[in-house]
């Protein structure tokens, strides 16, 4: 099967390693000759923003899927005019690749998300009461694009470009639950993962799998994601993102139509990977296990400040004696400030320990030039 994604990342890189142990012949497509899919794929350079670049390498494939939401939807719907399978589908990428419509989606079916405002320009009257998070329509990755505006003194630093606007939560807990669905209708949901975020970086710090919650807090994520489900009506896998807010109540805070770095502890922590689950959405085969086997976390190696150049893995030789210590790397050349590189993965008998080890491991590793 000729199996196209769109995009060239760790995602896409770190699925395909999964899906080498299969039967199956994977293409990517991506604009930097040098991304981590370029030597394990058949790799094209293009633009996944381009139309016919989409249209051209996706025509003689079975099945196109991405691994990054950014990218040309009317390609995809040429596509599946033309008999293409692509997964998810081109409605729901488009309704989650831009944050206004993603919001009037989750109005209109009842998922509980933030109160919102939408503005095109920083000109219209806010009417929405502060401290609100600014996110802008298209273009926000891993943090950028969102800023929180606390008070009027902060009304000068708005971006001046169609955005939502979202009262801020009162968070207690950051936690994302990622689910699949296939051909077949079958879903199944992996344990839900609490998010430890970097404050500085506005980026993914720590994953802890299973996370503590009550039972009626798995409820209310339980009947979350069925009317998710219900209406994106797409097979694939979705990360929903959620907050947990000091009141008990839970929050649809954004979702990713894709594979998710809330997710990466799965490779070791579960029966099954979120890749391994995604390659069977698109093969439309039963779905895997998902069972946790434990207490799991992930560390996001990414790149310090004031180092861009040729990376350098400070400290993994360390880390490499560590008992239930697993290393991922993307294969990128180069580092900059805060670009992921890589991950580690790690097991433990309790949450406690597992904290203390990710903590540790934080202070033995520095990704540097």
């Amino acid at each position: 099967m000729k199996i196209g994604i769109l995009g060239g990342g760790q995602l896409g890189r770190m699925l395909i390693q999964e899906a080498l142990k299969y039967d199956d012949e994977f293409y990517t497509l991506d604009p930097n000759a040098d991304c981590s899919c370029a030597n394990i794929s058949y790799f094209t350079q293009g633009n996944f923003n381009d139309k016919q670049d989409v249209i051209d390498f996706g025509k003689d494939k079975d099945v196109v899927s991405i691994e990054i939401e950014h990218v040309n939807v009317e390609g995809l719907e040429a596509l599946e005019n033309q008999g293409v399978k692509v997964i998810p589908n081109s409605k729901i990428i488009k309704i989650i690749q831009q944050k206004i419509l993603q919001k009037q989606f989750y109005d209109e079916f009842q998922i509980p998300s933030p109160n919102f405002q939408i503005i095109l320009s920083r000109e219209e009257e806010i009417v929405i009461g502060f401290p609100f998070v600014q996110k802008l329509n298209t273009g926000g990755y891993d943090g950028k694009g969102v800023q929180v505006i606390k008070d009027e003194n902060d009304l000068i630093n708005m971006w001046d470009e169609p955005s939502v606007l979202e009262n801020l939560v009162d968070i207690d807990k950051e936690l994302s639950l990622i689910i699949a669905k296939n051909k077949r209708g079958e879903i199944k949901s992996f344990p839900v993962t609490e998010m430890v975020a970097d404050p500085k970086l506005n980026l993914l710090d720590f994953n802890i799998s299973p996370t503590q919650i009550s039972e009626d807090i798995q409820i209310q994520i339980d009947k979350i994601a069925q009317k998710f489900m219900n209406a994106a009506n797409s097979e694939g896998l979705f990360a929903i993102e959620l907050f947990l807010d000091k009141d008990g109540k839970v929050w649809v805070n954004e979702t990713a139509p894709r594979l998710h770095n809330s997710g990466h502890q799965t490779q070791e922590g579960n029966a099954n990977s979120q890749f391994e689950q995604v390659y069977r959405v698109l093969k439309n085969l039963p779905l895997a296990d998902t069972s946790s086997l434990g207490f799991s976390g992930m560390l996001n190696l990414v790149g310090e400040e004031n180092f861009i150049g040729t990376v350098k893995y400070e400290g993994l030789e360390e880390v490499l004696k560590l008992p239930n210590t697993y290393v991922h790397l993307y294969g990128k050349g180069d580092t900059k400030p805060g670009r992921k590189m890589g991950h580690i993965n790690v097991l433990a008998n309790s949450r406690e320990e597992l904290l203390e080890q990710l903590i540790s491991i934080k202070s033995l590793v520095k990704v540097v030039s």
